[in-house]
């Protein structure tokens, strides 16, 4: 994607709220994750990312893409990059999320919104808007009266 002053500012609100499933998916171990890449058994990545998805964002909102690359190389620390579709109301995000030993990173390729304003703050903030409600919250239990 072509970056302009709001695409580091959306990135970051993206990063936040996927941050959960980045850490759910780095439970996995990277051979496994460079094997399924690399025999393109994008139905099995399509299970573990919605497996991941589902414990914190309502179904859909999170999808594996059309793919994804590896780095591995002799002495040197896998990384993992999966393509992803995040579409929580009125939004589509096409990103690629990188997963590595200590860390998790998201960069942006495609946004498109469905009904985009003039103003990309406005867009900004719809977005960071439509996936908080795409997030489950876990309220907090109420006492009971006694």
């Amino acid at each position: 994607m072509k970056k302009c002053p709001y695409s580091a500012q959306r990135e970051k609100i993206l990063a936040e709220a996927i941050s959960p499933v980045a850490t759910e998916l780095r439970l996995l171990d990277a051979s496994d994750l460079i094997s399924l890449l690399r025999f393109e058994y994008y139905g099995n990545l399509a299970d573990l990312v919605a497996s991941a998805a589902e414990l914190f964002f309502h179904p859909g909102t999170v999808n594996f893409g059309l793919g994804g690359n590896y780095t591995l190389e002799w002495g040197g620390k896998p990384e993992v990059v999966l393509d992803l579709e995040i579409k929580p109301r009125g939004v589509t995000v096409y990103a690629q999320l990188t997963l590595a030993e200590d860390h998790a990173g998201i960069e942006i390729n495609h946004i498109s919104f469905q009904n985009a304003s003039s103003d990309p703050d406005a867009n900004t903030a719809f977005l960071q808007r439509s996936l908080h409600e795409a997030r489950y919250i876990v309220a907090k239990p109420q006492a009971l009266a006694g």
